[in-house]
């Protein structure tokens, strides 16, 4: 893979990696030493892409039997990923529960489970404010370890574009850990089978139990016919990808190359990226960079997306109305999804276009707890997730897949769910740089609850169709 430059674009796309610095720029630092970041974005280009062209290629195919629905998206991990909490462990704990989530969202849907990580890349956050105050004094909000420091401090908050060589260091040991883990062993179907029964053996889990022993009856079953992951290569080894919000432009250029086997440019950072609600401006400069590169892109739909702007966006971003490139992402906040869904989905049939659609519960729910923390309640999570398969029923559509912020470890961030959290429980284990995310046992709960409306949805699919 060869770097992109203007002359490799085609006349249709007319597009170059520097395209996007013509372009209104939001979310993105000042770097204050012009110098020092022109040596770092010159380092990064020589650098070797941290994923490939045929991985990404083989993405958006997944993602085409998802929009056809033919499989299922889950989409999982940090809010932000760190550089103090970065492990082996934590990659791995991530990485097994959603592996579980894969397996019951499977037995749910009846179809395979496309699996994308907020991983090896999510480094960079958006904010609402430029600035924050603490006790007085003012300084740059934190956007993320690519970006600043999170420690309040004038020299910690200071933009420094050394940190990309740190984050590009920590998602190349991320991926290959990664697919290491996906093809050693570790993703082992009868392995994964196992830690789920675990989760449901105790009391509060009870409720589960029985789709985890149906789940445990047909691994049985598979095996006395001779179904096993030495006889079977699928059931020993899974396909698993990552992305991240294509925020910080300055580190997806230098990583942009050119695909030597179709000649087009891709993003060499991730294998899927997205544009953020609060980027995706039509003549914006995310969505110039993110238009150009042959990876599946995803774009976050909120309440202030209007129609316009979706039939725009659409057209810039997926002009050949390519099935599998393009995935919406869907985040409104619980009760809220009726006043705006119906209208963005209604515009994409009335367009024609191929889509995924995908439901991100998070990013709408976010509360302040009565101890003072940025939290989430599961229970909100869960109910947008059910209004967005209610709505995608009601109108005939194809509801594609999930997008969860969430860890394997237990922390204590978002509230409820099966081991009950509390308001008075999130200072126990309250990790997060950013956003509250789901821990291990909220997020195999939800998978849970999402099987079951994907299986309500599949056998109530096949009554209508006999009624028919």
């Amino acid at each position: 893979m060869a770097q992109t430059n203007s002359s490799s674009a085609t006349p249709a796309q007319a597009w170059d990696k520097r395209g996007w610095r013509a372009y209104p720029r939001v979310q993105m630092p000042d770097y204050p030493d012009q110098p020092a970041l022109n040596a770092v974005e010159a380092q990064l280009a020589e650098y070797p892409p941290l994923v490939f062209a045929g991985e990404a290629r083989r993405l958006k195919q997944s993602l085409a039997a998802v929009a056809q629905g033919r499989a299922f998206l889950l989409q999982g991990g940090d809010c932000a990923e760190s550089f103090g909490e970065f492990s082996a462990d934590n990659i791995r704990d991530t990485f097994k529960v959603m592996l579980q989530m894969a397996v019951v969202l499977t037995w749910g849907a009846q179809l395979p489970v496309v699996k994308v990580g907020r991983m090896a890349g999510q480094f960079a956050k958006p904010r609402s404010a430029p600035t924050e105050v603490i006790g007085g004094q003012e300084l740059p909000s934190y956007r993320g370890d690519i970006i600043n420091g999170f420690d309040f401090t004038p020299a910690a908050r200071i933009p420094d574009p050394q940190r990309m060589l740190a984050a590009y260091t920590q998602a190349a040991a991320s991926l290959n850990l990664l697919r290491a883990f996906s093809t050693g062993g570790y993703a082992d179907m009868h392995r994964v089978q196992s830690w789920i029964s675990d989760f449901t053996g105790g009391e509060e889990a009870a409720r589960y139990r029985d789709i985890a022993d149906r789940i445990s009856d047909a691994m049985a079953f598979m095996a006395a016919a001779g179904v096993t992951s030495a006889t079977a290569h699928d059931l020993g080894q899974v396909d698993f990808y990552t992305s991240h919000e294509a925020l910080l432009l300055e580190y997806e250029e230098a990583l942009a190359r050119i695909d030597s086997t179709t000649g087009l440019p891709v993003a060499g950072s991730g294998h899927m990226l997205w544009i953020g609600d609060r980027t995706r401006q039509p003549d914006g400069a995310h969505v110039e960079f993110c238009r150009g590169v042959q990876n599946p892109i995803g774009l976050k739909c909120g309440p202030s997306t209007t129609a316009e702007d979706l039939k725009v966006l659409m057209e810039r971003l997926n002009p050949e109305n390519e099935p599998g490139r393009l995935t919406l992402i869907a985040r409104f906040g619980a009760g809220k999804v009726g006043d705006h869904l119906p209208r963005l989905i209604q515009t994409v049939q009335a367009e024609g276009a191929n889509v995924v659609w995908s439901c991100d519960p998070m990013h709408g729910n976010v509360i302040k707890s009565s101890t003072g923390y940025k939290t989430r309640a599961f229970d909100s999570i869960l109910r947008e997730v059910r209004e967005f398969f209610a709505i995608h029923r009601a109108e005939g559509t194809i509801p594609g897949g999930v997008h969860f912020e969430m860890t394997g470890q237990d922390v204590t961030e978002c509230t409820g769910g099966v081991r009950a959290v509390t308001d008075e429980n999130l200072s126990d284990r309250y990790h997060t740089a950013c956003d509250p995310r789901l821990n291990a046992s909220q997020s195999l709960e939800l998978a849970f609850l999402v099987a079951e409306e994907l299986r309500s949805r599949r056998l109530n699919g096949g009554q209508q169709a006999k009624a028919s």
